[in-house]
């Protein structure tokens, strides 16, 4: 969190105080810095080129799901970033936002007939196909309007992850992709399908990973299957692994996406060195947490101080509505005053104002504050925002992006009054 820092005892994103940011755009606000979110991506851009890959060869597709914000997606866009999909509105929002259609891939299991249209009219870089049922109707799809669908058949090879199982998803049991001894027999049927033009493979296995063995596994796996794939005249252009590094939320220590990325590359070049593999295959990756979660905080306000003989609590304008993921997962998020106080700290559980025993942001952490002052809710910027909804009728927050000195709103906060727009009485 080196872009959110204090300076003379008030906490700032880049050069902007947080304090002035509450008094401009009001709370709860999603702060978001310009600089973090280069700096992450760099890491992904810089080892790619460090080892010789050019946009031909490798290509960093930002996963839209982890924060899907216009002003977020046309800056990564302008860095040459892909995009890696999961619906026809995250589409959308990557041609809104300037990102090109030939740099996306789609994955996700559902994908309905009108999204599979949309995104073949616009000329994807692939789909990423997660069941047979799945090839089937995309075959058909393709089909009737005249084209043919690029595809990556999205591998399980059963390497656990170790991470929180809602967030686990290359197991035998998770929903997500083909098992790894069911896929030769759908390349095979892949490539009798006249509307499927196969182009690569793909593997994601989960988030929030802190080592790489795990998806140096799955690397091994995948380079296993396309060697077999060759041997039957099936070529892969390109080789999906997925995202998944993590980022620190409490004192956690993820692996640096370039030592990540020098063992990947050297273990593919030693790969097709030994199998004597002269063909041009492209690396794909699709990161998320890692580009955008510690670029971001959530900034609330502390309404009440309420004390009781089993607990004290902070309640703040922000909740569960606003930030999902200690709700749901009982994740951790750092909490930090953002004017600092002389006096002892509390230990307090920082909840919101939602009609739910769920709704905490935090628990049990030392913060010396008093009603009206301002917390801010560390490493929110993935999954927070995107997750976020209207429950209890809530609007949802306003979202700032910190450009050295400057801070801009990217999102206005919502109004109640376009909460219930679309709703109709009956007569």
């Amino acid at each position: 969190m080196s872009h959110f820092s204090y300076r003379n005892g008030v906490l700032c994103a880049e050069d902007f105080a947080l304090p002035n940011i509450a008094r401009q755009f009001g709370t709860p606000t999603y702060v978001y810095s310009k600089a973090a979110l280069l700096e992450n991506f760099g890491a992904y851009a810089n080892a790619c080129k460090k080892h010789g890959r050019d946009e031909n060869s490798a290509l960093v597709c930002y996963s839209v799901k982890s924060n899907s914000n216009l002003a977020v997606l046309n800056l990564l866009a302008k860095q040459g970033s892909g995009f890696d999909i999961v619906s026809g509105g995250e589409l959308l929002r990557v041609l809104a936002a300037g990102g090109e259609a030939r740099k996306i891939i789609f994955s996700g299991v559902g994908k309905t007939r009108d999204e599979m249209r949309l995104a073949l009219s616009h000329d994807i870089l692939c789909f990423n196909v997660e069941s047979t049922a799945e090839l089937q109707r995309l075959n058909e799809v393709a089909g009737q309007t005249g084209k043919q669908a690029p595809v990556s058949l999205r591998v399980n090879p059963n390497v656990d992850a170790k991470t929180h199982p809602y967030i686990s998803t290359g197991l035998k049991e998770n929903k997500f992709g083909v098992a790894f001894e069911e896929a030769l027999d759908i390349y095979r049927l892949a490539a009798t399908l006249p509307h499927i033009r196969i182009t690569g493979i793909d593997c994601h296995i989960g988030s929030q990973l802190l080592d790489d063995a795990p998806l140096l596994e799955a690397l091994d796996k995948l380079i296993e299957l396309i060697d077999r794939l060759t041997q039957e005249g099936i070529h892969i252009h390109h080789l999906d692994i997925g995202g998944g590094i993590g980022i620190n939320y409490n004192g956690d220590q993820p692996v640096a996406v370039g030592d990540y990325l020098s063992r990947l590359f050297a273990k593919i070049d030693a790969w097709r060195v030994a199998t004597h593999n002269n063909r041009p295959i492209t690396v794909l990756f699709e990161p998320g947490r890692s580009i955008v979660g510690n670029a971001g905080i959530l900034l609330t306000e502390v309404q009440f101080l309420k004390h009781s003989p089993a607990k004290n609590f902070a309640i703040v304008d922000a909740a569960m509505n606003d930030l999902m993921r200690p709700a749901m997962y009982e994740a951790w998020h750092g909490v930090q005053a953002v004017n600092q106080r002389e006096a002892k700290a509390i230990i307090y559980d920082v909840v919101g104002p939602v009609c739910e025993s769920g709704d905490w942001l935090a628990r049990a952490r030392e913060l010396a504050i008093e009603e009206g002052d301002l917390l801010a809710i560390l490493s929110a910027g993935a999954y927070g925002m995107t997750m976020s909804s209207n429950y209890n009728t809530r609007p949802r927050a306003a979202e700032v992006m910190v450009d050295g000195n400057q801070a801009y709103l990217i999102r206005e906060r919502e109004k109640v009054e376009q909460l219930f727009a679309l709703e109709k009485l009956l007569p």
